[in-house]
């Protein structure tokens, strides 16, 4: 049987998590948490069945939550967020489509989704609550820092530190060994 979870956020990243969390089939998805005034809409199959201050009450019924709000501006509300599901005593599991890879030699912290055709190479270290979106690559030996987003078919090289709460654009490529700390905007080439 498989544990129940809930999402935070029925926006557009939250059809690419539901997509990632039914293919990995370790959930069953009970509904969605998103604005009062949406409840009862559905995303995708699934209905939104709460606000944020019914999570508390969802807690009762359910022990597992993601975060299924994007992120690009800013980590400011992923990051509340997630300390809010752990004030309330939520699990965050790492979710992680089967269509990604993973080396058994990395470290992947709690809340952190794995898009499909991502690649996350030997000792890479993935910190807390990231979004390692569609076919991003994370090459060996590179510490993305809890609350980043690497966006879609980005490629960050080996040694790579991407410091707490960055967003890293769509195809944007790094040189290895630089640490980043700031917004990196699509296509850019990070030196």
């Amino acid at each position: 049987m498989k544990e129940k979870i809930v999402l935070i956020g029925g926006g557009g990243h939250c059809h690419s998590v539901i997509d990632v969390i039914e293919q990995e089939n370790k959930y069953e998805i009970i509904g969605i948490i998103d604005r009062e005034e949406l409840v009862g809409k559905k995303v995708l199959s699934y209905e939104i069945i709460a606000c944020d201050d019914d999570l508390n009450e969802i807690f009762k019924i359910c022990k597992n939550a993601v975060i299924s709000i994007g992120q690009i501006q800013s980590s400011v509300l992923r990051t509340k967020i997630f300390n809010n599901l752990k004030e309330i005593g939520f699990n965050l599991p790492v979710i992680i489509s089967p269509i990604a890879y993973v080396s058994k030699y990395s470290v992947i912290e709690e809340g952190s989704v794995i898009h499909h055709h991502a690649l996350v190479n030997a000792n890479a270290k993935i910190g807390k609550n990231c979004i390692i979106n569609t076919k991003a690559l994370i090459e060996h030996d590179t510490i993305i820092e809890d609350y980043c987003h690497i966006s879609t078919a980005s490629v960050i090289n080996g040694g790579v530190t991407v410091k707490k709460g960055n967003f890293y654009g769509s195809n944007a490529t790094s040189k290895q060994e630089i640490v980043i700390d700031s917004f990196i905007k699509a296509g850019s080439l990070v030196k």
